[in-house]
């Protein structure tokens, strides 16, 4: 039986962006970096392919490192990595992971690369960050600080669904992007996404485009989840899962942590509680799925493949 919740529904005319609300006590670095999906070998080989440097090449700026994922995996392509978030905690998160000392983990955003050298960057890389940049900014500083010859490369994903499973994939959308009531007492948490960055990454960064005058052999990679008979390095970020890990990927959305700062007294299971929104999302998809279902307690043991819409963007400093 699908259980509901008492929730007081709040209207907020604004939601912070998403820089800020990583830096919220509600926000969890520690499992962000344990349940995200990370990059396969694919993605990696086809950002070398397209830099063309030998390796190792100079140095690598990572921006947005969050956990240092990225610059873990590019350091041993590159002489040095600088990389830099503008999250404290993940920045802290960063540094507790990593033993390279070839990397340096800095509290920076984009927008302010001043403490970087002119023409001192072979490759600027950017994993799940950039439809947050500023690019009035960003491309200006990229211009001055990538050298001639230099690279550039931004990726990301959007929303996931479930390969198989449409009318859950459906109700998890619902709810995750369902503004006012999504189930009775329950409000969605589509209004606690940050805009326009959300709206830019499911658009897959079409509206970013690297700026003629200083870059030149723009490439773009494109894949919207579902899509078939595609390359590996258009469609890299499929993955077999259990049900359980989807479950704890969509409690490090953004938009949980704004929606829990609004409903502060809603408790997840989990926690000894009634159950929040996302409890109340895994009902209805549970119970939309005989297979599902008939596991009953056990259901979080279940396989699935999820397929996220992707991009990369490329380009090389004239």
């Amino acid at each position: 039986m699908l259980k509901t919740l008492n929730i007081r529904i709040i209207h907020y005319k604004t939601v912070a962006p998403c820089r800020l609300l990583r830096n919220r006590t509600s926000f969890s670095a520690k499992s962000y970096a344990a349940f995200r999906p990370s990059y396969p070998p694919v993605l990696y080989k086809t950002l070398l392919a397209y830099h063309k440097l030998p390796t190792p090449s100079g140095k690598l700026l990572d921006l947005g490192c969050g956990h240092g994922l990225i610059s873990r995996e590019l350091s041993p392509h590159f002489k040095s990595t600088l990389a830099i978030d503008p999250s404290a905690g993940m920045v802290n998160q960063a540094k507790d992971m990593t033993k390279d000392p070839k990397i340096e983990f800095k509290h920076g955003s984009a927008e302010d690369l001043d403490f970087v050298p002119d023409s001192s960057l072979d490759m600027a890389v950017a994993g799940q960050a950039a439809h947050w940049f500023d690019y009035t900014k960003v491309w200006p500083n990229l211009a001055r600080v990538v050298k001639s010859g230099g690279t550039m490369a931004f990726w990301g994903y959007k929303d996931n669904i479930l390969l198989g499973y449409e009318e859950a994939t459906t109700i998890m959308e619902h709810f995750v992007y369902g503004f006012g009531e999504v189930a009775p007492g329950v409000e969605g948490m589509g209004k606690y996404w940050e805009q326009p960055g959300r709206n830019i990454l499911r658009n897959l960064l079409r509206s970013v485009t690297p700026p003629e005058s200083d870059w030149e052999g723009v490439e773009r990679l494109e894949h919207e989840p579902g899509q078939k008979g595609q390359e590996e390095r258009i469609a890299w970020q499929t993955k077999k899962m259990k049900l359980g890990e989807v479950e704890a990927y969509t409690r490090t959305f953004s938009c949980f942590t704004g929606w829990k700062e609004a409903y502060p007294e809603s408790r997840s299971r989990a926690e000894g509680g009634e159950g929040d929104v996302v409890d109340i999302m895994w009902d209805h998809m549970i119970d939309a799925v005989p297979e599902w279902k008939a596991m009953g307690d056990k259901w979080k043991e279940a396989d699935v493949v999820s397929d996220w819409g992707t991009y990369i963007l490329m380009a090389r400093r004239r």
